[in-house]
């Protein structure tokens, strides 16, 4: 029975559930403003399988293949930053991944048609490509970012379980800058053991003060995006406040320096927070369904 409950803790802290709310937050686009679709099991479903069952495929198999790079890395073992789990349990998590897999995309299918399938197998075929054990996009910078792509796929797939409109290529756009942003974000806390792994990254190759500069430029491109192209200045503000905060942080808190673990785990709480507060504005308000004409 304690062997059974490690493994369940395991699995679940392979799932990385203080990263949740990335594949929620997408998830839940497509739904904004639509009244009723809280009645509709198939949207609670598909809300819980990008949750859990898609999390542990995509982190556990990341897991999976970066066991040397993760045994450095003391973000690890914990629910916001992922497992360690031993040599063994990482070459049988295949097991539980294909087991929740068949489990549940089966109804999603179902659910949305074959179009689900279809985004499925293109979400394979992207981690596949970027977890190879050898010449994987992981470590090939700067495409280990643009493989961030794969997290987009997260938006059709609920469009065609939930058979809701399409959003325009802009939102799309604004989703792929989030993603890579967010995901040299992860490449700066992980700089050090990245180093001492020799794993190459971008933020390995520019250093931290010039990854944390591309953050910021990227994230003013985000800020530009939805004040000019959607006219969103509410959500475009708050985001404008978190430029301010990176360039605080870059020239007067930590400039050069590296984030100690427990502070850490205070920004990815406050991030957690953050992005539960645009995830609620965003999907009552519908900013990011519409271009502004």
């Amino acid at each position: 029975m304690a062997a059974l409950k490690n493994n369940l803790l395991f699995y679940l802290k392979a799932s990385r559930p203080g990263l949740w709310f990335a594949t929620g937050w997408l998830y839940l686009l497509p739904t904004s403003q639509i009244i009723g679709i809280s009645g509709s099991w198939v949207f609670w479903f598909g809300l819980f399988y990008t949750s859990f069952p898609l999390s542990l495929l995509v982190y556990g198999w990341n897991d999976a293949v970066d066991f040397e790079t993760d045994a450095l890395n003391p973000r690890k073992d914990s629910f916001w930053f992922g497992a360690r789990g031993t040599k063994k349990q990482l070459k049988n998590i295949w097991k539980p991944i294909l087991a929740t897999q068949l489990l549940t995309l089966p109804v999603l299918i179902w659910a949305g048609g074959w179009k689900v399938l279809y985004v499925f197998l293109a979400f394979l075929l992207v981690n596949a490509l970027y977890n190879l054990p050898k010449k994987g996009l992981r470590g090939m910078p700067p495409l280990e970012l643009f493989a961030q792509i794969g997290y987009l796929l997260v938006v059709p797939l609920s469009v065609a379980a939930n058979g809701t409109s399409q959003l325009p290529w802009q939102t799309y756009f604004y989703l792929f800058l989030f993603a890579i942003q967010s995901h040299l974000i992860g490449e700066v806390m992980d700089i050090i053991p990245d180093r001492a792994a020799n794993r190459s990254t971008t933020a390995t190759i520019l250093g931290l003060v010039k990854t944390k500069f591309l953050i910021i430029a990227i994230v003013c491109a985000e800020v530009l995006l939805l004040f000019i192209t959607f006219k969103e200045y509410i959500f475009g503000g708050m985001l404008a406040l978190g430029v301010v905060w990176l360039l605080a942080d870059v020239f007067l808190i930590y400039k050069n320096k590296t984030y100690s673990l427990s502070q850490m785990k205070i920004l990815a709480k406050a991030s957690n927070v953050i992005a539960v507060a645009s995830i609620i504005y965003v999907w009552y308000s519908g900013c990011l369904l519409h271009v502004a004409q």
